[in-house]
């Protein structure tokens, strides 16, 4: 079948029917017609020729027709530095870029001879497949045949080094930064990207602030490597210079902001995020990608705003695991059940191969089952986790399950559920058991799974379950007990940071902790805590403690949320 734009029957002279054919490959916009042009480069005899099969081979990796360059690779008697380059290119940056640097050991053995870009693609291959001793081999190579002064070259050295290096990779990275005569955009944000993924945030500010022309790509590693690390605050402060400095929002900035507003719960910048994207790239039909609606999801669910997260998606022309994932979880974690599993259910009702479940998604639907009291439905998408979706359970799906079953009084069941699991119960797996204990009052059980529970404790969420310990201890009348969990509670108290909130009000974003006086309105706040407390009080209301409990108040532990997956962006995968 021959292309569009036909060639010509009978060209003036081979030099012309080469460049028609040429101007055809520079010219394709498809695969389809990529391949009608290689059938012509065949039937015509210019198989040999490096300048077409180069194009040739360029644009079949350009359209990840990896195995295709390959053959017409293979078919070259004596293949150019070009013709290796390309397809060295290609497989750097591939799903397997090891391959580049085999490739580039197999061009040395048949006395190719590499040049400045061949060195530049392996580098990048070494640097995404991880392989430093062989990068290191490279840069032997690059100083002995004079390519030392290449700055794609030392830009991607700096990038091997920053990426694979271990514990002295940052430092040789940037010794190699700072011998750089020349210095380009890349070669700034590839250090500036070394110092994110090492974590060292203060260090990257600080290059940050030395780089001359801040690119996007400078803006959006800054602004997303602070979102990861935890610094929030700090990435929406980048975020709004980025605004300030005319600088164009990508997608992939705006999903690190919208990350950022999520954990601060900043629903104002996320709508004026949702609103510039409707703008931006709905008003010039650009293609709004699959990670920023779920970024904008994510955001909506962790303010609340379930109605709006659903609208968005709703509205998504297409989905992805991550997306009905994040909408179950967004669902199960406020407590609506149902939903979550009528979304679980539709979701379950497309066409096979759309869309398969995976182990996040099960926690969701679990955690819902939980919720609703759901034991059955619970039991049953346990078994098939396994037996129809070859989803092996982990141990927050045991958990799950344990908590579903203490909470509807299947103590026994759940004990029997902990002892066969093929690993260790962890302090939220024994901490759901215990809740199950405190509520149906076994208090036999109650204490095995308390003797457990000292044994696993987590600092980081130790106080609810001191606080659900020593309830039931109290119930047993153990205050020899009750006195020593009291004493663990008053030295982690001590120790640990107190756990931080926000609100926001009228757009700002206030924070605040237990017996905080630091905000300007404090006496105000806390005039109204003690008339909510006052008609508390007055109303009779009965706390859920029994009788005999420790009185410890402004203390909560629901294991459910504590097995609940953190929906970070940057764990979700590509869609």
């Amino acid at each position: 079948m021959l292309t569009e734009e036909r060639l010509p029957p009978n060209p003036a002279n081979a030099r012309s029917f080469q460049q028609h054919i040429f101007s055809l490959l520079h010219h394709c916009s498809s695969i389809k017609k990529l391949s009608q042009i290689h059938v012509q480069i065949i039937a015509n005899g210019f198989s040999q020729k490096n300048f077409i099969i180069v194009k040739l081979i360029s644009l079949y990796t350009a359209y990840s027709y990896l195995c295709h360059a390959e053959q017409v690779f293979k078919e070259l008697e004596r293949p150019s530095t070009t013709a290796w380059n390309q397809l060295i290119r290609g497989n750097a940056h591939s799903e397997t870029p090891q391959k580049s640097v085999e490739l580039y050991a197999r061009m040395l053995t048949e006395d190719s001879e590499p040049d400045g870009y061949t060195y530049s693609y392996t580098l990048s291959g070494c640097s995404r497949s991880g392989l430093l001793r062989e990068g290191e081999q490279i840069h032997g190579r690059v100083l002995s045949n004079g390519y030392y002064s290449n700055v794609f070259v030392r830009t991607n050295l700096v990038n091997l080094y920053s990426l694979c290096g271990g514990d002295d990779g940052l430092d040789n990275a940037y010794k190699l930064f700072n011998e750089m005569p020349e210095k380009n955009a890349v070669t700034w944000n590839s250090l500036l990207a070394g110092y994110i993924r090492c974590g060292d945030v203060d260090g990257a500010l600080r290059l940050f602030d030395e780089i001359p022309d801040r690119s996007v790509v400078s803006w959006t590693t800054m602004v997303s490597g602070c979102a990861r690390r935890g610094r929030c605050r700090q990435a929406l402060s980048l975020f709004s210079e980025m605004r300030r400095a005319g600088i164009e929002l990508d997608q992939v900035a705006l999903i690190s902001a919208l990350s950022a507003c999520a954990e601060l719960g900043d629903l104002y910048l996320g709508r004026w995020i949702h609103s510039y994207v409707n703008k931006a790239f709905l008003g010039r039909r650009e293609e709004i990608h699959v990670p920023l609606h779920n970024a904008l999801m994510h955001m909506y669910s962790s303010c609340g705003m379930l109605e709006d997260a659903y609208g968005v998606f709703k509205e998504m022309p297409r989905r992805s695991i991550v997306s009905w994932t994040s909408m179950i979880i967004g669902y199960a974690k406020h407590g609506y059940g149902e939903k979550a599993l009528r979304l679980f259910q539709w979701m379950q009702s497309l066409r096979v191969g759309e869309v398969r479940p995976d182990a996040i998604t099960f926690i969701g639907v679990l955690c819902a089952c939980s919720h609703v009291g759901y034991v059955d439905e619970g039991r049953r998408y346990f078994k098939e986790m396994t037996e129809k979706w070859a989803v092996e359970p982990r141990i927050e799906h045991y958990g799950c399950m344990v908590d579903l079953l203490s909470r509807a009084g299947f103590l026994d069941e759940a004990l029997r559920l902990m002892e066969s699991m093929p690993m260790k119960p962890n302090a939220v797996i024994w901490g759901a058991l215990l809740g199950g204990c405190r509520t149906h009052k076994n208090i036999k059980l109650a204490y095995h799974a308390a003797q457990n529970l000292m044994l696993e404790l987590d600092t980081e969420r130790a106080m609810g379950y001191l606080v659900l310990l020593s309830n039931v201890y109290a119930m047993a009348k153990r205050w020899d007990d009750v006195a020593i969990v009291r004493q663990k509670m008053i030295e982690l108290d001590e120790s640990k940071p107190p756990g931080r909130s926000w609100v926001q009000i009228n757009g700002v974003i206030h924070d605040f902790v237990a017996g905080d006086w630091n905000h300007k309105h404090a006496l105000t706040i806390y005039e109204v805590l003690n008339e909510v407390t006052r008609q508390v009080l007055s109303e009779k209301y009965e706390h859920r403690m029994h009788e005999n409990s420790v009185d410890v108040v402004g203390v909560g532990f629901t294991p459910t949320l504590d097995l609940m997956p953190k929906m970070s962006l940057f764990e979700i995968p590509k869609c």
